[in-house]
């Protein structure tokens, strides 16, 4: 048997150790093919498919020990699979959370979401020394974490054969005959816009 050079060995060890990292750094959320879930459309070769995260546990393979919905923000997984012949462009591309009646959401950037709360009432409570002043806490902002951005939906391009995926935020709770309004995808090429789409959340 040839033994491996030392260089050979230590390129090797630098390959599965970034690779590792790379897997821990993503956190291991992989959704389904878009071509697999119930809530889906398919325009011009794009399917969109779209999942609601409003349960405590799905929340978990995403966001891990924190759950955006108990803090007032109703998480929306949108899949992207393009099978169409040209690259499609997302700078103009609009969301929006449609409820019964009309009632309509827009999304909320990713980065503001972070600092929905950070405009709460800080907790006063009185000093255990009697000549000491009132204690002031300021209670920590659960929504103020990474993964709320990590997770965001943050695809500019989408070329032929590919597929994108991530979150959009809605400041909603969530019933039954809602739906996603998705507008603004473009042709790169020719610059022409898809024909929108609005695809149910139940």
């Amino acid at each position: 048997m040839k033994k491996m050079s030392s260089g050979k060995s230590l390129l090797l060890f630098l390959s599965i150790a970034t690779g590792l990292l790379a897997d821990k750094k993503d956190g291991a959320f992989r959704p389904e093919p878009a071509e697999s879930y119930a809530t889906k459309q398919t325009i011009e070769g794009l399917t969109i498919a779209v999942q609601p995260f409003d349960d405590p546990e799905e929340a978990k393979t995403a966001f891990g020990k924190l759950n955006p919905y108990e803090h007032g923000v109703l998480p929306v997984l949108v899949v992207m699979k393009n099978n169409g012949k040209s690259t499609l462009q997302f700078g103009n591309m609009q969301t929006v959370y449609v409820a019964p009646k009309g009632r309509k959401v827009d999304a909320t950037p990713a980065q503001d979401v972070l600092y929905l709360k950070g405009g709460q009432r800080p907790k006063v409570s009185n000093s255990p020394i009697p000549t000491g002043g009132p204690r002031i806490k300021i209670a920590k902002n659960p929504l103020k974490n990474e993964v709320i951005i990590e997770r965001a939906f943050s695809a500019k391009m989408l070329p032929p054969g590919d597929s994108a995926h991530g979150f959009f935020y809605f400041q909603t709770g969530h019933t039954r005959g809602t739906s996603l309004y998705i507008s603004g995808i473009r042709d790169a090429q020719s610059g022409k816009e898809l024909f929108f789409f609005e695809i149910p959340l139940d």
